[in-house]
């Protein structure tokens, strides 16, 4: 088969021989481009066709490859995981453990999903430690932490929310890394399909703090050592996230080094990185308190939110949102930026929230993301809890409207 191209001022032509001659009539309506192109066809020559010009350079096209490729490269939670552990910021064993935690957190957003449908809505019936009535999901999130947290073999203690003490776990091989979690955050939510989430922090291994079941005579200091192992710092976590379910399922980290998120990817079952390095921004025009309880509050604390009511230099006031999680809170914050507050009041001296597995390992990220999060006085991150389920006042956000409310509070 021969091929040829004519080029002229007004059009490119591209044809092809084919096994059969060419007709005279054929040939008559390319004598209206070139006669000798129609001779050389005529006579079944061949010759070179003519290169058009190509309409991107070699590099181009490589660069434009290596760009559609990367456009489906998706990273995976696992292989950043993998990445970390061999950059030297993770070791193995809490690379399991964050696995499991992430294990968990998708069979809870499964189980939410479908929690009208296979009757999960609704109280358990029963009491947590902190006096509230669980939900039936709180129970099943708990158990379920417990056990993906357990299965890993790398988790030597668990506290948790619905839990009235630490918890040794006796299937620890080796790790023995300290978790704190609240299953469920936001539960209130649950019978309305609105946002929920988890809540994680990890200490670093105690193998003190591993309990003999065999030696009873033991158990009551055992467990005692326990409880003051656990109770740290926030600024001693070595890992810290939440897992937001809403319309996405947004699991999201940080290991001391940047904060990254990792949203579900339901069509294979995998948290993909969607957000990487997030950095909140310096400030922001949200607000999230529950001014439901405005009356029971301070004056300073009054005077701030009525400042905030007040119409800015561009004429507007802060807009007030409330999710009634703490997931939800954060997570737009990170975003967006502004402040949430859940303050101590006439009827909740210390606050409502918990410090060790609630403010700690959110004033954790935050920090983290360049934000700031404080009791109204000092860091979160510098308070030494003296109980597991010890509570404390809050106030999480951008740098500048948190030095704002500061000024304040002062």
């Amino acid at each position: 088969m021969v091929q040829a191209i004519s080029t002229s001022s007004c059009c490119n032509i591209l044809f092809s021989k084919s096994h059969r001659s060419t007709s005279p009539h054929s040939l008559h309506r390319f004598n209206h481009y070139s006669p000798s192109f129609a001779h050389r066809i005529s006579t079944g020559l061949q010759r070179k066709a003519v290169e058009l010009p190509l309409p991107e350079t070699v590099t181009q096209q490589v660069q434009n490859k290596e760009q559609r490729k990367t456009q489906f490269a998706l990273e995976n939670l696992t292989s950043w995981l993998l990445k970390q552990e061999l950059a030297g910021n993770i070791d193995a064993e809490l690379t399991v453990v964050l696995s499991s935690i992430s294990l968990a957190c998708k069979q809870i957003a499964s189980l939410l999903q479908r929690s009208s449908i296979i009757n999960l809505t609704g109280g358990q019936g029963t009491i947590n430690v902190q006096g509230e009535d669980q939900k039936k999901l709180d129970v099943i999130s708990n158990e379920l932490f417990c056990n993906c947290l357990r299965s890993s073999g790398r988790t030597g203690i668990i506290a948790s929310e619905e839990e009235d003490i630490p918890v040794a776990v006796e299937e620890t091989y080796s790790g023995n890394y300290i978790v704190v979690f609240d299953p469920i955050d936001g539960s209130a939510n649950i019978d309305t399909a609105l946002t929920t989430g988890s809540i994680f922090g990890i200490y670093a291994p105690d193998e003190q703090c591993l309990i003999d079941l065999d030696d009873t005579s033991t158990l009551d200091q055992a467990r005692e050592k326990c409880i003051i192992n656990v109770c740290q710092p926030g600024r001693n976590l070595l890992v810290a996230g939440y897992c937001l379910y809403s319309s996405s399922v947004v699991f999201t980290i940080s290991l001391g080094k940047g904060v990254f998120a990792f949203t579900l990817d339901p069509t294979y079952g995998e948290f993909v990185l969607t957000h990487e390095n997030i950095k909140i921004p310096e400030s922001g025009k949200i607000y999230s308190f529950n001014e439901g309880n405005y009356d029971l509050w301070d004056d300073k604390l009054k005077n701030y939110l009525d400042h905030l009511r007040q119409p800015g230099s561009n004429g507007k006031p802060y807009s007030s949102r409330y999710i009634g999680c703490l997931v939800g809170e954060i997570h737009r914050m990170l975003l967006r930026g502004g402040i949430y507050g859940n303050p101590k009041n006439k009827n909740s001296k210390n606050g409502n929230l918990r410090l060790l597995y609630e403010c700690a390992p959110m004033s954790f990220l935050i920090e983290q993301a360049g934000g700031t999060a404080i009791d109204g006085v000092q860091r979160i991150l510098d308070i030494v809890p003296e109980q597991v389920h010890q509570r404390t006042p809050i106030f999480i956000g951008s740098p500048d409207e948190v030095q704002k409310l500061q000024k304040y509070l002062a």
